[in-house]
């Protein structure tokens, strides 16, 4: 008799439960209200015929997650991050797989994405070039060590070289002169270690249309700096340095040996530097030879100085290097201001782009020598504007220290250098499913697969039914407080009216009682 009363009181009971979780979570990231659904019940009739049965009551068909979308709101954590569409973020913790749509994460000591409850974000990582390796989704532990630098093998210089140029009115061409050219530019190229350099070239217009290009490193002609550079794997010069670093650290360590072993170094380096002037490329006057020998001249050069090491005497020594330049190619342009490669090939030393620039280093840094640098001109132009340089590029650069994450919306994870370089160290991956009203909740914002909701079907983000990622930022609740707090008022109602149906019938029952 009661049943009816007490199974509304029940459903009634059990809607207050549901309502009042959805406002406690109304401010928890990624939670997803509920809906208490509920069926009618019937008593089943011996003869089969039920049409008169007024019915037994109610009882509480499902529970059902409502997974809308949540309003994004950004956060100041790089690592917070909302999904705007489909899908769920695919944990792991202690070897078991879920999915959760909250995306508050963090390093844990070792570089691993986590969230507050320890599971573990997955994707896939990348390799050392930076390409992401896609299979099975692993624990994203992000590899946070130094970019390794890159040796400059390339370059483009983009320029206009003004057609309205003259031939400049000192010959021949003279790095020092700024008379003997028309144009120069400056590159920063990078070694085998990183260490930065100047290239810098030369424009000299030599007649119409035609252009001849001279290259320096370091501020010194290259012919020039290779003289220079000769000495680094000298092996008079390498020996003669050997016995100055053995001088120093003897113990005693005594002076007038180590000034001898500085002199020494000096006759042998000075040396070797004129040796190197003589032989092609370099092609030293005898003017040039001989202001040469006069650095390291036994009674009065360098070597003579106190203090004399053997950085101080190659920095003598490099100044007074000087050899006439050699250009590095010839650039010739048709009438219409484009580079003419046919006009280029008919020069009577044929040239063709790109041109392939030898840079020596020195001092020696330890790095591989010389660089050799394929330099090409797209986009270089002759038009009667003024002389500019438009961009010039190059493929190398610095080791880098990691310095912070972005993630962008396909879920890449780009770690950011102090280099100014980036690279890929792994993307986010997602996971949807059939039905995702078949999930099974496990609380903590996370939810398991079952039978009901179908395998997991994974995939990157922004692509098919996974939605795009947009880092700082989380999905709030989608918990509307408004309709929650009338949907109260109403289960509220529903249990006083079911608790006056039990009053009424207990009344009946009291006045069938009450007969006698």
């Amino acid at each position: 008799m009661f049943q009816q009363g007490l199974s509304g009181l029940n459903a009634a009971s059990k809607s207050l439960d549901v309502i009042g979780n959805n406002i406690a979570n109304a401010s928890t990231v990624g939670f997803k209200s509920s809906q208490a659904q509920f069926a009618d019940l019937y008593a089943n009739s011996l003869n089969g015929v039920s049409g008169n049965n007024p019915g037994i009551g109610v009882t509480t068909a499902k529970l059902a997650q409502q997974f809308t979308q949540g309003n994004i709101e950004t956060s100041s954590n790089p690592l917070d991050v909302s999904i705007n569409g489909g899908g769920f973020f695919r944990m792991v913790v202690n070897g078991a797989t879920q999915y959760t749509r909250n995306g508050q994460f963090h390093e844990d000591p070792n570089h691993t994405l986590v969230n507050a409850q320890g599971a573990q974000l997955t994707g896939y990582l990348s390799n050392a070039e930076g390409v992401i390796q896609l299979g099975a989704p692993v624990p994203l532990t992000l590899d946070k060590s130094d970019l390794k630098p890159v040796e400059t093998t390339a370059a483009n210089f983009q320029l206009n070289l003004s057609s309205a140029e003259k031939v400049p009115e000192v010959v021949p061409f003279d790095a020092n002169s700024p008379k003997s050219y028309n144009k120069r530019t400056d590159l920063n190229v990078y070694d085998s270690l990183g260490t930065s350099h100047i290239m810098t070239t030369y424009y000299v217009k030599t007649d119409a249309n035609t252009w001849d290009v001279y290259a320096a490193a370091d501020n010194k002609e290259v012919v020039a700096a290779g003289v220079a550079a000769s000495i680094n794997s000298n092996t008079d010069v390498l020996a003669a340095r050997t016995a100055y670093n053995d001088a120093v650290r003897a113990t005693p360590p005594d002076q007038p040996t180590i000034d001898a072993a500085a002199a020494a170094y000096a006759q042998v380096a000075g040396a070797a530097m004129t040796a190197a002037a003589t032989v092609p490329p370099a092609a030293a006057s005898d003017d040039q030879l001989a202001a040469l020998a006069a650095v390291y001249d036994a009674a009065t050069g360098v070597g003579t100085v106190a203090g004399a090491t053997p950085d101080s005497i190659n920095a003598k020594l490099y100044a007074a290097v000087t050899v006439p330049a050699v250009k590095v190619g010839t650039l010739v342009f048709d009438k219409n201001g484009a580079l003419s490669a046919g006009a280029m090939a008919d020069l009577p030393t044929p040239q063709t782009l790109p041109f392939s620039i030898t840079l020596p280093i020195f001092p020696d840094t330890g790095a591989q020598e010389p660089m050799t640098v394929s330099s090409s001109f797209d986009k270089t132009t002759q038009y009667g504007s003024v002389t500019n340089d438009l961009g010039s590029t190059q493929d190398g650069y610095s080791a880098g220290s990691w310095q912070r994450y972005a993630i962008d919306e396909n879920g890449i994870i780009q770690g950011q250098y102090s280099n100014g370089k980036s690279r890929p160290m792994g993307q986010i991956a997602m996971a949807n499913f059939a039905s995702v009203d078949g999930l099974t909740p496990l609380g903590n914002n996370a939810w398991a697969e079952s039978s009901s909701s179908g395998p997991p079907i994974v995939g990157v983000p922004n692509a098919g039914s996974m939605g795009a990622l947009r880092a700082s930022s989380v999905e709030t609740s989608n918990t509307d407080l408004t309709a929650e707090l009338v949907n109260m008022i109403t289960a509220q109602r529903v249990y006083q009216a079911n608790a006056q149906t039990i009053k009424t019938e207990d009344s009946i029952l009291q006045t069938l009682v009450n007969l006698r």
